[in-house]
C-alpha cells in the first residue's frame, strides 16, 4: 500500500509550517548569542522562541510523514550555517566610505560566533531526528488514540537532549560550570513548559490518510 498524495490544502498547511519551522529555528540561532538573565535564571535567548520548534515538526510529521520530517530537520540545518556563513562574508566585506559604524554594528551583532552556531545546529540535528523516531513509534503502537502522548514522549526525550548539546557545546569551559548546569536546567524548564502548553496543537491539523513509510521504518 502506497500513501496517497496530500492534498492541496494539506500541501498549504506543511508550507506554512515548514516556513513557521525555518523561521523559528533561524530566529532562535541568532537569539542565542546572548546570556540574559529571566526571573533570577540564566538563559540563552534563543529559549524564548526555539522550543515552539518541536511541535512545529510534530505537526509536520502528523500532517506529512516522518520523511518529510527528516528532510526538514536537515533543510533548517543547512539554511541556519548558510545564514552564518553570508553574515561572516557580508561582514568583511569593506565599508562604503562615509557610511559611518554600520559595519562595525553589524559584527557585534550579526557577526557569527562559530561555537555557537555549531552547538546550535549539531543539538537541533540529532534532538530532532529522536524526536522523530519517538514520536513515530507512539504513533504506530497507538494509532490515532493519545495523540497528546506523541508530544508529551517525542519532546521527554528530546527536549533534554537538545538542552545539554547546546550549552556543553556553546558554553561549556567558556562561563562557570554553576552557569552552565543553570542554563540547562533553565532551558529544560521553558521548553518543558513550551510543550505542555502546545499539545492542544497537535489537534489542529489532519493526519496523512496512509504513512506507509511510517509504518514500515
Amino acid at each position: 500500500m502506497t500513501a496517497r498524495p496530500l492534498t492541496t490544502r494539506a500541501a498549504s498547511v506543511v508550507a506554512l509550517l515548514a516556513a513557521l519551522y525555518v523561521a523559528a529555528q533561524i530566529l532562535a540561532d541568532v537569539s542565542s548569542l546572548k546570556l540574559a538573565e529571566v526571573g533570577g535564571m540564566a538563559i540563552d535567548g534563543g529559549t524564548l522562541i526555539y522550543p515552539i520548534t518541536f511541535t512545529l515538526r510534530d505537526l509536520v510529521h502528523k500532517t506529512a510523514g516522518k520523511h518529510v520530517a527528516r528532510l526538514l530537520i536537515v533543510t533548517a540545518a543547512a539554511i541556519n550555517l548558510f545564514m552564518a556563513g553570508l553574515f561572516w562574508v557580508v561582514d568583511r566585506l569593506p565599508l562604503v566610505p562615509q557610511s559611518g559604524s554600520q559595519s562595525e554594528l553589524f559584527g557585534s551583532v550579526l557577526g557569527p560566533v562559530w561555537r555557537i552556531v555549531l552547538a546550535s545546529i549539531v543539538a537541533e540535528v540529532v534532538s530532532e531526528l529522536v524526536d522523530t523516531e519517538v514520536y513515530a513509534k507512539w504513533a504506530r503502537h497507538f494509532g490515532e488514540r493519545a495523540q497528546w502522548g506523541r508530544v508529551l514522549s517525542s519532546n521527554a526525550v528530546a527536549v533534554p537532549l537538545d538542552s545539554v548539546l547546546f550549552v556543553v557545546i556553546a558554553f561549556g569551559g567558556r562561563v562557570p560550570f554553576e552557569v552552565v548546569r543553570e542554563i540547562i536546567l533553565t532551558n529544560i524548564y521553558v521548553k518543558g513548559l513550551v510543550t505542555v502548553a502546545s499539545i492542544p496543537l497537535i489537534y489542529a491539523v489532519r493526519p496523512r490518510s496512509v504513512v506507509t513509510e511510517d509504518v514500515a521504518a
